[in-house]
């Protein structure tokens, strides 16, 4: 697994290597975001010129490397984004292996587990979902997902209301 600092000393490195790559993205009124090892990287530039600065900053250093992927929607970690009229819009990303499978709630952990599984993945959709109707598809997917599991539907109702009253969200909206 290696030394614990490695991850530091990547990142670190990766700081350093990026700088120039980050203000030449907002200089040109695009938006850089990079977790670890992926990067995440919207610009209105012409895939010529994009293609370009790519190659140059493959130059840096032979042992990091960039590629594109160039669409109007993309998965970037666990959040599907896509351009829709120069507008971004987001929401959950499940991968095509995922199962809706979590702890059970008669599992003997505690308590408190059981609580945070659905509050987690409630929170999740209030961050990721830009749009009110992607929010409502992922809030059903998850009631669905936790009462496969055995979730009591009150339990998942009052986690979900925890997790409105903690963000300040006054009045629950249905369709």
């Amino acid at each position: 697994m290696g030394s614990p600092l490695t991850l530091t000393i990547a990142n670190c490195y990766m700081f350093f290597l990026e700088r120039d790559i980050v203000k030449q993205i907002t200089n040109g009124g695009g938006f850089y975001l990079r977790y670890i090892d992926d990067i995440f990287i919207t610009i209105n530039w012409p895939n010529r010129h994009l293609y370009k600065q790519i190659d140059r900053w493959n130059n840096f250093d032979s042992n990091i490397q960039f590629k594109a992927q160039l669409g109007y929607s993309i998965n970037f970690l666990d959040l599907y984004i896509e351009n829709i009229n120069g507008h971004l819009f987001t929401k959950v990303y499940h991968k095509p292996s995922y199962e809706p499978y979590y702890l059970p709630f008669n599992s003997v952990h505690p308590m408190h587990m059981k609580k945070n599984i659905p509050f987690a993945m409630f929170l999740r959709a209030i961050r990721y979902c830009s749009t009110f109707e992607a929010y409502l598809n992922e809030c059903e997917k998850l009631r669905m997902a936790l009462l496969l599991n055995k979730y009591p539907g009150g339990f998942i109702e009052k986690q979900f209301s925890r997790v409105l009253r903690q963000n300040n969200i006054n009045q629950v909206l249905t369709s």
